[in-house]
């Protein structure tokens, strides 16, 4: 048994598919097949039900499958505790970050950490705040750069200043050019949101509430994955939206964009970490300059 086997054996238990293990762990599929195949026979036991063309953990699979996922975490815990006395020489920083965080606030951020730290090896996903989370708790990620409020106790927060929200809608709108309206008016027009889970969209549903708005009653005809297809939609007409002001910035130096003159308190962003993983100095060093830029 090796720790390569193991780190196969956790994605093609994550994933439950060869090909798609595969393709994340940057291998051919055969190489995945063979690496399971040698580890079954090391243990001697089955630990995937192979069920038609679908793959399936036995009991044998399940329990295992906790002792190597505590076995990899382990050994990544050594490898920062050898990392950290390196000096940031060498090592590597897992970051996730929500889309508007890492389109408009981060790029500088990470640019200034890679001139200070070029031995370090950055690595970072774009997701919702609620992927951000769920990466924190797996251990997929050592900083989560998020939006939205969490509450998840294992999680500790550092606050830093954010955006703040605003109304938006395209030149044919009926609020385009509007000079006040007023917050019962929220419920008149269709919206084009961003997906549940998202920052952006829990902020919003938090301002409607303060305004007395139940954001059920709010008519949400499209809903996206993305900043951009959000302002897509409504250049086209779909509807209204709210979403950062970095977002906006262009739309409305064209004029393919309109300002509704409604107002939404700023945000903060927040960093994430998990409390109970250890905190290498690579993690400590993009803090440190995230802290410089908030006393600033």
């Amino acid at each position: 048994m090796t720790f390569e086997q193991l780190r196969v054996f956790v994605e093609v238990a994550a994933q439950l598919h060869m090909t798609r293990a595969a393709e994340r762990l940057n291998m051919t599929q055969p190489a995945v097949s063979a690496s399971i195949g040698a580890l079954e026979a090391s243990c001697g036991t089955h630990l995937f039900h192979r069920v038609g063309r679908r793959i399936e953990l036995t009991e044998a699979g399940h329990l295992f499958l906790i002792e190597a996922r505590a076995i990899l975490e382990r050994v990544s815990r050594a490898e920062a505790v050898l990392n950290d006395i390196s000096g940031l020489r060498r090592g590597t920083l897992s970051v996730h970050a929500s889309q508007t965080i890492a389109n408009y606030w981060l790029g500088p951020r990470i640019a200034r950490y890679r001139a200070l730290h070029p031995g370090i090896a950055l690595k970072v996903e774009i997701g919702n705040t609620a992927e951000g989370v769920a990466a924190l708790m797996e251990g997929k990620a050592d900083l989560a750069f998020v939006e939205g409020e969490v509450s998840e106790a294992p999680l500790v927060r550092l606050a830093v200043p954010g955006d703040r929200l605003v109304l938006v809608v395209g030149r044919a709108h009926p609020w385009a050019g509007r000079t006040d309206i007023a917050a019962a008016d929220l419920v008149t027009t269709d919206w084009v949101m961003r997906e549940r889970g998202s920052g952006t969209r829990q902020m919003f549903e938090d301002g409607c509430r303060a305004y007395g708005v139940d954001p059920r009653d709010l008519k949400v005809t499209l809903e996206f994955p993305s900043n951009e297809a959000v302002l897509s939609a409504v250049v086209a007409g779909a509807g209204a939206t709210v979403i950062s002001e970095l977002v906006v910035e262009a739309g409305l130096a064209t004029g393919a964009l309109f300002l509704v003159p409604l107002a939404f308190p700023a945000r903060s962003f927040f960093i994430l970490r998990h409390a109970d993983r250890y905190r290498s100095r690579a993690e400590e060093a993009l803090l440190d300059l995230v802290r410089e830029d908030r006393r600033g």
